[in-house]
């Protein structure tokens, strides 16, 4: 099958899953009949912990406090290292969050930033980014890295809190505004967010906004279209989003919250320099998937959106974050690659070098 057939295929399947015509026809008020079976898979229960009954919450936080402990010992000589909270602008929540930094700060308006964002379905920020984020210090950013609401290691209410494309974005940008009021060191006009996966997923939805503060963003390897998502994901993945509080549903029940919920129907709203990798053998993400979004903005915003797809690049998904035991990087050609384009990416938009704006 060619790109384009698997294209047009890819379009008409979310076509028909967004646009259910019992939805669509359906009166206010009225519900929307579902089969026997389905409800006993997917409607036993809307308790979120009733559909994931492993989940150790204590060892969560006990692996995060591991992983702070990393962090802590490799900072030394190396880089500033801190966690904090701030209040997310759109309930007040308590978020975590890193934050990394130089050892010598510049002054005022000195350092462009990074709202870095971690993956999911309940990820969190983890210690093989370690090579990463020294790379980024190096080159003098400062690096803010949210613990949005679902991430793990934080106990049970924030894990069960998840927002799939929801008050979890706010929980991100809202650490823009935490750096603004809280690091004077960090310029307020030389700020990306970038994310990989779910990541990936939140960065463009910060930037599709019709406001937001960033002068660019990365998204790779980025989930972008959830009605396509879960019509090829299983039952599991897809009570993730039908129990979640803000969702109560799928996407035939409430098509234009998906389709509100996925970048890949805003790419006109894009006003900022975004660079988005993919992967074809991508495991996760279905590269159908991914690959819609990328012609949406060649097609949609061919002078902002740098675009590259790798094919079969060792790793799939992770393709881009390969690390070693040592918490080194593990350089494949495409690995080196994708980040020398993400960096130079960066450096152009956000003069990182500098000692202040242009």
């Amino acid at each position: 099958m060619t790109s384009q057939a698997r294209l047009v295929f890819a379009c008409a399947v979310a076509l028909l899953f967004a646009l259910d015509s019992d939805v669509l026809h359906a009166q206010a008020g009225r519900s929307v009949g579902m089969d026997s079976r389905r409800a006993e898979e997917l409607y036993v229960s809307d308790r979120p912990e009733d559909h994931d009954p492993g989940r150790n919450y204590a060892r969560d936080v006990a692996l995060k406090a591991q992983t702070d402990s990393v962090y802590r010992a490799a900072s030394l000589g190396s880089f500033d290292f801190r966690k904090i909270t701030y209040r997310s602008s759109a309930d007040g929540m308590e978020i975590p969050a890193y934050i990394f930094q130089p050892l010598n700060l510049r002054g005022r308006g000195g350092h462009a930033a990074l709202i870095w964002v971690h993956g999911g379905v309940h990820g969190n920020w983890s210690a093989g980014m370690l090579p990463f984020v020294r790379e980024a210090v190096e080159r003098g950013y400062v690096v803010i890295a949210p613990e949005y609401r679902g991430s793990t290691g934080y106990g049970r209410d924030h894990h069960n809190a998840i927002d799939y494309g929801g008050y979890e974005v706010d929980d991100v940008v809202t650490a823009y505004d935490f750096a603004r009021e809280n690091l004077p060191h960090v310029d307020p006009a030389r700020v990306a967010i970038m994310g990989w996966s779910h990541g990936g997923f939140i960065a463009s939805h910060a930037v599709f906004r019709e406001e937001h503060p960033f002068r660019a963003a990365v998204a790779i390897v980025p989930v972008t279209n959830l009605i396509f998502r879960l019509s090829y994901k299983g039952p599991r993945y897809q009570r993730l989003f039908s129990t979640q509080e803000r969702i109560r549903g799928l996407p035939f029940e409430r098509p234009e919250l998906y389709v509100e919920r996925s970048p890949v129907y805003h790419v006109v709203r894009l006003e900022v320099p975004i660079l988005v990798h993919l992967a074809t053998n991508d495991e996760d993400v279905n590269f159908v998937e991914a690959e819609m979004f990328v012609h949406a903005l060649r097609v949609k915003k061919p002078e902002l959106a740098e675009t590259k797809i790798y094919v079969d690049p060792p790793g799939g998904h992770s393709f881009s974050r390969r690390v070693n035991s040592a918490l080194e990087r593990n350089d494949t050609p495409e690995q080196r690659d994708s980040w020398n384009r993400a960096w130079t990416f960066l450096e152009w938009n956000l003069q990182p070098y500098e000692t202040a704006s242009r």
